[in-house]
């Protein structure tokens, strides 16, 4: 079973930037569906960055354009640049692999594994 530890959080003013990084240990990132995600206390987890079935990385329209998700397979690590942070990034920031659901040509990522998280803080 893979494991993820994240870093990289902590306190910005807006308009500042970080970049956050997981690594994962215990198996291969390039075996699974991985993506960002990240969760204000009460409300659901929000998907930052994900890899669609096409390869694609989406994001919501309310990190488009400032976050950049990408993965380096051969250090088995996740990074998530965030630029120009707002205080509405104010979150726990976590990664997440899963396994592929095929269904005909494409595929769903059914997120099973999550690091422990690390805190993103941004003041205006």
């Amino acid at each position: 079973q893979v494991q993820l530890v994240e870093s990289g959080g902590g306190s910005v003013q807006a308009g500042g930037s970080l970049r956050l990084s997981c690594v994962a240990s215990g198996g291969t990132i390039g075996y699974y569906c991985v993506g960002w995600f990240r969760r204000v206390p009460g409300k659901e987890h929000e998907g930052v960055a994900e890899i669609d079935a096409i390869g694609l990385t989406t994001y919501p329209d309310s990190v488009r354009g400032r976050f950049t998700y990408w993965k380096d397979n051969a250090k088995n690590t996740l990074y998530l640049q965030m630029n120009n942070l707002t205080p509405e990034d104010t979150a726990m920031y976590y990664c997440a692999a899963g396994s592929r659901r095929h269904s005909g040509a494409t595929w769903t990522c059914m997120y099973n594994t999550w690091g422990q998280g690390t805190q993103v803080t941004v003041s205006s």
